[in-house]
């Protein structure tokens, strides 16, 4: 089982947690891991985009122009796509990009997502992050200690002392176990957890 040390808000290891080999020690597998984000961003896509074609473009209902006899090409309306004001080829129309993915596909892309992090020596897990007030120093100061100025922080509950000191910080994010997600996971360089989070997590992904 992969062990990781246990920090307090100065950065002093105090500890060290063991961590579940079912959850953190599992082989990553990047098929599944690509396949788990290219849905989560496809999902987050609104499909609302829309242009006209040359059907829907108001006016050119008359002929511009003789077909013969003039030298230039023969043309039935000005809402062809080469003039201005024309219709657009292959106008985009609103779609749905959602893309459905199995349940135990995601299961194995999170823990996939949890155990490189582990791999990498990018996870950070604290006794607990008890700062003395809600200000973004007092996160800074926390996250500068053990080099983790760029992180996912993931807090087993609300926290609201924790998520206004981070808010504003660059690079930073707070998240709560319950919607924890693979792409956040990847993106951020540092995985910030708490005991309590780790435990929340181990007791979800069993």
């Amino acid at each position: 089982m992969p062990n990781v040390n246990v920090y307090d808000i100065t950065g002093k290891a105090v500890g060290t947690i063991e961590l579940s080999e079912n959850i953190f020690g599992q082989e990553p597998n990047t098929a599944v891991l690509h396949e788990v984000v290219k849905a989560q961003l496809a999902n987050k896509r609104q499909g609302t985009q829309s242009a006209l074609t040359r059907a829907e473009v108001r006016g050119g209902g008359i002929k511009i122009y003789k077909q013969k006899g003039t030298g230039r090409a023969r043309h039935a309306s000005n809402r062809a796509p080469l003039f201005t004001h024309g219709g657009v080829v292959f106008a985009p129309k609103p779609r749905d990009y959602s893309i459905r993915v199995n349940k135990k596909v995601k299961r194995l892309a999170m823990k996939s997502a949890l155990s490189s992090k582990v791999l990498e020596n990018e996870i950070v897990v604290f006794n607990n992050l008890d700062i003395a007030a809600a200000k973004t120093k007092e996160m800074v100061k926390v996250l500068k200690a053990v080099e983790a100025e760029k992180a996912l922080i993931v807090l087993p509950e609300s926290d609201e002392k924790v998520e206004r000191a981070a808010h504003n910080i660059e690079g930073v994010k707070t998240t709560l176990v319950g919607t924890l997600n693979v792409f956040e996971i990847l993106k951020y360089k540092k995985l910030v957890l708490t005991e309590a989070a780790v435990k929340k997590i181990e007791e979800v992904y069993v």
